[in-house]
């Protein structure tokens, strides 16, 4: 089995998300998606370290103020990851080029609701943007397609309430 540790983070400004749109890089599986900044976690990090670590990496920017808003447990098959998600709103610096897609700043209800990214993301998403307090969600895929989502160990989100 094999488990990876990442974070994520979503800078916001004006109402917007800092978003990656990934088209650079080759044998991606979020090819053409959106998402936030992150990636993974190298040895001897904490999570706290590898998001700021990763934000400058993929923006140029460094993060003054971001805020630890849950845990996103993956599965497909043998292969799982646990995701520490940030969002953040102090930052200082330029914008730089990133070598794997288009840095933008999007709309938080458009990055939700119409650009491309996958089907979990969306929960976390409007999780974050709901102003939920901190939570575990997992997320469970077959084949790419999300197929359960659970929310704080006892709500599957994908159920018919």
């Amino acid at each position: 089995m094999e488990i990876e540790l990442t974070t994520l983070c979503y800078l916001e400004k004006d109402g917007k998300y800092l978003m990656l749109h990934r088209t650079k890089k080759e044998n991606d599986p979020s090819h053409d998606l959106w998402m936030g900044l992150g990636g993974h976690v190298e040895t001897g990090e904490s999570p706290e370290d590898c998001v700021v670590r990763e934000v400058k990496e993929e923006s140029g920017l460094t993060l003054t103020d971001y805020q630890f808003r849950g845990v996103v447990t993956f599965s497909e098959g043998d292969w799982h990851e646990y995701m520490f998600l940030f969002s953040a709103d102090g930052f200082t610096g330029e914008l730089i080029e990133c070598n794997e897609g288009d840095l933008v700043w999007v709309e938080k209800e458009k990055a939700v609701t119409e650009l491309p990214i996958w089907e979990g993301d969306r929960i976390f998403l409007k999780l974050m943007n709901d102003g939920s307090p901190f939570f575990s969600l997992k997320l469970n895929y077959e084949n790419r397609k999300l197929i359960r989502a659970v929310l704080n160990g006892n709500t599957n989100l994908l159920e018919p309430v």
